[in-house]
């Protein structure tokens, strides 16, 4: 392949013409492909549907008697807090059961914080004038909580193995900054697993504010792509041994393990932070769906239950990704225009392109019928400074349409990307 940022008049001229009659011939398909957010596909929602059947009216008392069709048990039931504390590494007194959204329980925990404050806290966040790090390209909907809630953002790059923790560890020196962003295995989008020495830097930095949290979104706990699962250290294990025992709020959920509209999520801490936290849900509800959390514990059983259902999923998945990478390797690696990640697990493929193409590449994109998550959706306040990251999700369509879409997604990239060269070239 011809290094195309380094192709003198000729050739850049020759192949920026061959890049425009690849794309009219793309955009003539009329093509209606649709790439923009990571939902489990129809083929993986179909593996968890003995749910659907798997309760009768004979199940619904729990072992100690109590009838599930009615209120009460606001952190879940015992067997569901025991599955899911083993899913997330921690002891089930320490769990917290909700409904089916993790997004909607970090919401809740920013929310509380920014009214009354956490443990170890002087007051309500919103008082202080609050600030999140954000690890960048990051989960558009952790910044979009922050924005809803009124709570300051600043980005530090992600590296391969976790967040840049020199600029990580300089930010925490201000007081006014509360809290950081973790998505810690496979993560949202780049797929990068934190490292051993990162998770223990975030437990042992000196944070100004004695009330600093890192938020865990352990979304993708066991979302491999078969080649066995990423190993994380254990955050609330780390930070007890570091004395800040009250510094991670621990999230996941089974969202996108069963069905994504019904699933499970889960909210996990210290004995402090969970106690607070029911605290506050005994005014918000009076107790979750304990029927679904029956369902779940009778499908899975254990977590030797959960692991070998992931194994279904990533049948399913890997070949998508596989495609994705098949199509950036043959038509766009050694040009010079693109890099892209090639995660382990998870549900995205994180794309760079040359600064300043990214917005063309997604609207020539749209012109071709495939619809890609905008550009800047994996930074705060939806900008991208560079102007170069495309977050691909291939895991809804069905494969034949994936393979189709990167064909669009590639001849966009080379010819957003030529038309840059061309430009600053004349």
């Amino acid at each position: 392949m011809t290094d195309l940022t380094q192709a003198g008049g000729d050739a850049l001229a020759k192949s920026h013409d061959q890049a425009k009659a690849r794309y009219g011939d793309i955009r003539g398909r009329n093509l209606a492909l649709d790439m923009t957010r990571g939902k489990p596909s129809a083929a993986q929602l179909d593996l968890s549907d003995a749910l659907l059947t798997n309760v009768t009216a004979e199940d619904v008392r729990d072992d100690d008697g109590t009838d599930l069709r009615n209120y009460g048990g606001l952190a879940g039931t015992p067997a569901c807090r025991k599955l899911f504390g083993d899913y997330l590494g921690v002891p089930a007194d320490q769990v917290v059961i909700g409904g089916n959204s993790s997004l909607q329980m970090m919401y809740g925990v920013l929310a509380r914080a920014m009214t009354f404050g956490v443990v170890g806290g002087k007051g309500p966040w919103r008082d202080e004038g609050a600030t999140v790090i954000c690890p960048v390209p990051g989960y558009d909907r952790h910044f979009a909580i922050c924005e809803e809630l009124g709570l300051d953002m600043v980005s530090v790059d992600m590296k391969d193995d976790g967040p840049d923790m020199d600029a990580v560890e300089e930010l925490v020196k201000d007081p006014k900054v509360k809290a950081i962003w973790c998505v810690p295995k496979y993560s949202n989008p780049t797929g990068a697993t934190y490292s051993d020495a990162v998770v223990d830097r975030l437990a042992t930095m000196k944070a100004a504010a004695p009330d600093f949290r890192i938020l865990w979104d352990n979304a993708y706990a066991v979302h491999h792509l078969g080649q066995g699962l990423d190993e994380v250290a254990d955050i609330l294990t780390v930070c007890e041994k570091a004395g800040c025992p009250d510094r991670p709020f621990i999230f996941g959920s089974t969202s996108k393990i069963t069905y994504a509209g019904a699933g499970i999520a889960v909210f996990a801490g210290s004995k402090a932070n969970v106690k607070d936290a029911l605290d506050h849900l005994f005014f918000e509800t009076i107790g979750p769906d304990k029927i679904t959390q029956l369902r779940q514990v009778k499908f899975f059983k254990d977590m030797d239950g959960i692991l070998a259902h992931m194994d279904g999923h990533a049948e399913l998945c890997a070949p998508k990704f596989k495609a994705v990478d098949d199509a950036l390797t043959k038509h766009l690696a050694g040009k010079g225009i693109a890099t892209w990640t090639r995660p382990k697990g998870g549900y995205f493929v994180s794309l760079d392109v040359l600064d300043g193409c990214a917005k063309e590449v997604i609207r020539l994109a749209g012109e071709a019928g495939v619809k890609l998550t905008p550009a800047g959706s994996c930074f705060p306040y939806g900008k991208d400074p560079n102007d170069r990251n495309i977050r691909l999700a291939p895991t809804l369509p069905p494969l034949e349409e994936v393979v189709q879409a990167m064909e669009v997604v590639c001849a966009c990239v080379e010819l957003a990307c030529l038309n840059k060269l061309a430009a600053d070239a004349a």
